[in-house]
């Protein structure tokens, strides 16, 4: 209730100066409480004013002073005349139910946020953001408590809310950081484990909203909605050896093999239940060293609220979901990984975020972290908001989204989801439903600039480790560096051969004479970027069918093309991204909610498939021509790309120390006395075959050593003759 106004000329209480002071906070509308609250003077006097909203009694509990309440409403007084009135008063509060809390007045601290790290948030320079904004445990003057603070420059009010206080916003509004639109409350005696939310009140409409924290470290899990706070870390690194390994790495030259994997369908436990991180850390890397992947990639395990978008629509953009325990339980996971030599990515999605009444969406009552204009702040195909990318705090929080999971947990790259929806203003959208730039173009400059920001810093402060793009259009110079206008990527996916490929490879072997240059085409562009050659989980949902069944033929050829497919991946330039169950050809497509196929690796034709994949991988980072020169053309050389008719490719993978030959038969014709021209006479041995019985194949092609003939064949001065074995590849090295 409104304090009543005393009519006389001369003020009968210290209170009439701020009475409208007084009625904003009791109507939750204020924007800085700690110029009203706490300690004050007036006309010579000291007082403690405190508001405390369904409050039966509230006593000084040092001296057992009673505070008086201002009648009519839910302040309370205490005066000390001609005294001094010094340090954190400690309260107890009695409640209208009887219940007795005792606690330290929010309102006796100053502010905590640095002005420097304030005005660094604002120019969208702070990579370490998230040590400030959000909720943290702190000791001030030896009084331990949370101190709060959050980006709402559109709010009239924001209130700390939580079981504390009964979800009610009167109780711990937050004060305002002038121009900032920064707030901030130091509330004691809470501590790790406390649930919270923001209750935000729009400057202009009066529209009341209950948030999470977008910088909080840990959530509740789904479908619970609140921010929790975090306990600091207890975790102790042990994967030094690794960091220095990593920051000494040369990448481009090194074999890259990724096993990207979704951690909730993976594996679970008998009841089919989630495991925790920690048991994910054991199982997934007694498999990864079993199958030779260098890298697990996860889909992304930043905080989302349902398991059906498979992390892709992010809350919690500080936040590893809580579906597998909690963050010390994912540095556990890291560090376990880096121990066993396993290096460990993370699917990041900077693009967009959901429309969740809880997240970001009109976070303070206005398009904040969006654009108002859905022709450039909504993405019309997932339902979902663009970030707005020319607003330094909003570039500030993806920023150091990615500091924060590089830096706290060790990671080694980010894979950067849906890139090209972020390079092009029209990216799937009609004419007429977009916005061009400011020169009239369809590029959109502000992602342009925080792509460039995002790997320079990375690349600078966290040496060795990757930042890959999901880019799929012709874009130029993704993975070039940014001083020569570059988008500075480390590499990039090469979508455009893993459609060709896919396309080729779904023809009936009778017809692929009729698209060969489907497989011939990426050379023309393979060396223009750093490539990554990607059959991921985008190819094996939504009725698109698994990797074995997009395979024509009888099973016995499904299999088959398969094996032959993998070789082809393993053996042409680019670093290698497989998704999980595909290693072991499950039949079926990829069900998020439940495990993968396990049971069918007993099977021969399966088992098969997962020892071809195991083997090239050792293959692939034993011999240096199969992975030295990955991203530059010295590294390969067609022996034969014209053999149309008999879908036949060969080519040269090399190196300053080897040469490795590759012959590829897509058709499950056996072609005996096949003769291919190498670089020079002598021996020559098969070091792989993809038929070969151990791999459930048929065997043919498996011959001794292969003499090279001084016969000119395919422009070259030597040549052998060999048999290649249906729908298979063969791998040869000079003895």
């Amino acid at each position: 209730m409104p304090v009543k106004k005393n009519k006389s000329k001369t003020p009968a209480s210290p209170l009439d100066a701020i009475k409208d002071d007084l009625d904003r906070i009791a109507s939750a509308d204020h924007h800085d409480p700690a110029s009203v609250l706490g300690t004050q003077t007036a006309n010579a006097d000291k007082f403690l004013l405190f508001f405390s909203p369904n409050t039966s009694q509230l006593e000084l509990t040092e001296n057992k002073i009673k505070a008086q309440r201002l009648k009519g409403t839910d302040f309370f007084i205490h005066y000390q005349k001609n005294g001094r009135i010094d340090g954190h008063v400690l309260l107890t509060r009695t409640g209208t139910h009887g219940d007795s809390v005792s606690y330290h007045d929010p309102y006796s601290f100053a502010p905590q946020l640095d002005d420097f790290d304030i005005h660094l948030y604002g120019e969208g320079k702070h990579l370490h953001i998230y040590r400030f904004l959000g909720a943290h445990h702190k000791t001030i003057d030896g009084i331990e408590g949370i101190l709060f603070a959050t980006w709402a420059p559109n709010a009239a009010r924001v209130s700390v809310i939580g079981d504390f206080n009964q979800w009610d916003g009167r109780h711990h509004p937050m004060s305002s950081r002038g121009g900032s639109g920064v707030w901030e409350v130091f509330i004691p005696g809470l501590a790790a484990g406390t649930i919270y939310k923001f209750e935000i009140r729009n400057r202009a409409s009066g529209e009341v909203l209950s948030k999470s924290d977008p910088y909080a470290q840990q959530m509740e899990l789904r479908p619970r909605t609140a921010s929790v706070c975090k306990a600091d870390s207890v975790f102790g690194w042990s994967d030094e050896q690794w960091i220095t390994q990593r920051q000494q790495s040369d990448w481009l030259h090194e074999p890259l093999s990724i096993y990207e994997c979704h951690l909730g369908s993976w594996q679970r436990d008998e009841d089919g239940k989630f495991l925790n991180y920690r048991e994910l850390a054991h199982r997934l890397v007694d498999y990864i060293k079993q199958t030779g992947f260098t890298h697990i990639e996860l889909l992304p395990i930043t905080e989302h609220p349902l398991d059906a978008s498979w992390g892709y629509q992010t809350t919690g953009y500080f936040a590893p979901t809580r579906r597998f325990g909690d963050a010390d339980d994912f540095r556990y996971f890291v560090d376990y990984c880096h121990q066993h030599g396993i290096g460990v990515m993370l699917d990041w999605v900077p693009a967009h975020f959901p429309k969740d009444q809880h997240g970001l969406a009109r976070f303070d009552g206005s398009a904040l972290y969006e654009h108002e204009d859905p022709r450039k702040g909504e993405h019309r195909d997932w339902g979902t908001l663009i970030y707005n990318y020319g607003r330094n705090e909003v570039k500030n929080f993806l920023l150091a989204s990615a500091v924060y999971w590089l830096e706290e947990f060790h990671l080694d790259g980010l894979r950067v989801d849906a890139v090209a929806s972020m390079l092009y203003l029209d990216y799937s959208r009609e004419d007429g439903d977009w916005i061009p730039n400011q020169y009239g173009g369809n590029e959109n400059i502000e992602a342009i600039d925080f792509f460039r920001e995002l790997n320079s810093v990375t690349h600078a402060d966290f040496p060795g480790t990757m930042i890959m793009a999901e880019e799929s259009t012709a874009w130029p110079q993704v993975t070039r560096p940014t001083h020569i206008g570059g988008l500075g990527f480390s590499m990039k996916w090469n979508m455009g051969w893993m459609h060709d490929t896919l396309n080729y490879m779904s023809n009936d072997p009778v017809y692929r004479h009729y698209h060969h240059d489907q497989l011939t085409f990426g050379l023309l562009y393979l060396f223009s970027e750093n490539f990554i050659l990607p059959f991921s989980h985008d190819e094996v949902v939504h009725g698109k069918g698994s990797m074995l069944n997009k395979m024509p033929g009888d099973e016995w050829q499904r299999f088959a093309n398969l094996r032959l497919l993998y070789t082809y991946m393993f053996t042409y330039p680019g670093k290698k991204l497989l998704f999980m169950g595909c290693e072991f050809g499950q039949g079926r497509e990829w069900d998020h909610d439940n495990s993968l196929d396990w049971y069918v690796c007993q099977y021969p034709n399966h088992s098969g498939i997962k020892n071809l994949v195991s083997d090239l991988n050792k293959l692939y980072k034993k011999h240096p021509s199969l992975h030295r020169h990955d991203f530059d053309s010295s590294g390969f050389e067609w022996i034969d790309c014209h053999d149309s008719e008999q879908s036949v490719l060969s080519y040269l993978r090399k190196s300053d120390d080897e040469n490795i030959i590759v012959i590829l038969n897509f058709t499950p014709v056996i072609r005996e006395n096949y003769r291919i021209g190498v670089p020079q006479t002598g021996s020559y041995e098969i070091i792989f075959n993809s038929d070969a019985e151990y791999y459930a194949g048929s065997n043919a092609g498996s011959q001794p050593d292969l003499i090279a003939e001084d016969m000119a064949w395919m422009n070259r001065d030597a040549s052998l003759e060999l048999t290649l074995p249906p729908l298979a590849a063969l791998i040869l090295k000079k003895s």
